[in-house]
């Protein structure tokens, strides 16, 4: 493969200083994801998407699959992430959908950790000793996180732990198969660290990730947007049998034949949650199915645990999503 970025020609520029305010309508905000998803499968020899089963990455990998049939590309594969800690629930909805869209799923993890939890039987929040890690972890804890402590929680959403489970498994699998642009849903209104993104970011210290870009195809997006996509675009696309503009204004209102296992929606913001974090460290206010809650007036975050919102940026320069 060529030396990155000699053969990628993108505008590392392109959405600076802007907000989903500069794309007033859904269908501008689809017009630039079809864009910024096709100059994605056209500008980098080894692509792949960021899947973690939930609606916002779920959106860009139907963008993408949408945008490689209409243009002649192949669908990149997907990456997901499993850190060990997710909701029955999302493992079941990545391999469903994954063999109904014909997605390969590449999935990555931290398997180090891994074997120490299930050699040692921890559970979330248990401690984990520095040294017992290998050679490549304890350099990510000592020389790049400047972690101090003798041991540190088994927890996905804290520093360390966010680090090891997520961003080095992410980093790892985009060094094992080569990948040079990462298709991800990243939106500029979700968190308050992700507000400065651009369409195209790069990431291209080799100190600190395997060279590669971020491609951010639907920055532009809201909350209410992306669910106004999934009902008016993506379930009636995917689902024959479902009636185009119909919006279930329940957890029971779906039309005659069809179940929630036949819609690409995982069943946990139908039973309330509306951001998909870990099993331990996401909460949810409500049982009404996310897209009826009140989006505009309440933080969509707010069920995470604070431990990782507060360390945004510096996760991010670490190369988490």
């Amino acid at each position: 493969m060529a030396q990155f970025p000699d053969y990628v020609d993108v505008e590392y520029d392109a959405g600076e200083g802007e907000s989903p305010d500069e794309y007033p309508t859904l269908e501008g905000k689809i017009e630039q994801a079809i864009d910024v998803t096709r100059r994605g499968l056209e500008e980098y020899e080894q692509p792949a998407v960021m899947w973690t089963g939930g609606k916002d990455s779920t959106l860009t990998l139907y963008f993408v699959t949408e945008v490689a049939a209409e243009f002649g590309f192949e669908v990149p594969p997907a990456i997901f992430i499993d850190h060990f800690q997710h909701f029955d629930e999302i493992h079941d909805f990545v391999d469903r959908w994954a063999e109904q869209w014909g997605v390969d799923v590449h999935y990555a993890s931290n398997d180090d950790i891994g074997a120490y939890v299930e050699e040692n039987a921890l559970d979330p929040g248990d401690e984990i000793p520095v040294e017992a890690l290998d050679g490549h972890n304890r350099h990510h804890v000592r020389e790049i996180l400047e972690y101090e402590e003798d041991t540190f929680p088994y927890l996905l959403d804290t520093y360390v732990g966010n680090h090891l489970l997520k961003t080095v498994a992410l980093n790892d699998a985009l060094r094992e198969y080569e990948i040079d642009g990462v298709l991800s849903g990243v939106r500029w209104d979700e968190q308050e660290a992700r507000a400065g993104e651009t369409f195209f970011s790069p990431r291209h210290d080799p100190d600190t990730y395997p060279p590669h870009d971020r491609v951010h195809s639907i920055l532009q997006f809201a909350e209410r947007d992306v669910w106004d996509a999934f009902w008016q675009y993506v379930v009636p696309e995917t689902v024959p049998e479902f009636p185009e503009g119909h919006v279930p204004r329940s957890a029971t209102d779906l039309p005659a034949g069809l179940e929630w296992a036949d819609i690409p929606v995982s069943p946990k913001y139908v039973a309330g949650y509306r951001s998909l974090g870990s099993e331990v460290s996401t909460d949810k206010t409500t049982d009404e199915p996310a897209w009826l809650q009140n989006l505009e007036g309440t933080t969509e975050r707010a069920g995470r645990a604070q431990d990782k919102e507060d360390l945004m940026e510096r996760l991010r320069d670490l190369g988490y999503m």
